[in-house]
């Protein structure tokens, strides 16, 4: 059978809850047309580039899929009538990797770090060790 990762956006305002329960529909359908699902990553909540039907951020979800195109054909299908999928896109691959997507790798080195910006000058909002302050006032000085 052909290999495909297919990914799809959920809304914003679905709950995290509601994301995987689309996942497991979307195995069901998988599942009764003859195919398997390997490994699911939900990549969490991200900005888009632009806002599609009005939503800026969606819930991003990676499947491997090893199934026959039917079965795919039918889970596009019925992701195209859901309110609650924006986009979804599916590749043909030659083999799944078995490790992390470079997504949720690039998640794990950024809590390494410590956090997003701001927080590496110090926990004072990346402002350098005085927080913003560029020392004493003429009013003071005097």
């Amino acid at each position: 059978m052909p290999l495909y990762e297919h990914v799809f956006l959920a809304r914003q305002d679905v709950s995290a809850q509601q994301v995987e329960a689309l996942v497991e529909q979307y195995k069901a359908v998988i599942e009764n047309g003859g195919g398997t699902v390997g490994k699911v990553e939900n990549w969490g909540l991200r900005a888009l580039a632009y806002r599609i039907q009005k939503n800026r951020k969606a819930h991003y979800t990676l499947m491997n899929i090893n199934a026959p195109h039917a079965a795919v054909a039918e889970m596009e299908r019925q992701m195209g009538l859901s309110e609650d999928v924006l986009r979804f896109m599916t590749f043909k691959v030659e083999e799944h990797d078995e490790e992390q997507s470079a997504m949720m790798q690039k998640r794990d080195r950024d809590d390494r770090r410590g956090g997003g910006r701001g927080e590496r000058f110090g926990d004072k909002g990346g402002r350098g060790e005085r927080g913003g302050d560029r020392g004493p006032r003429r009013a003071e000085a005097e």
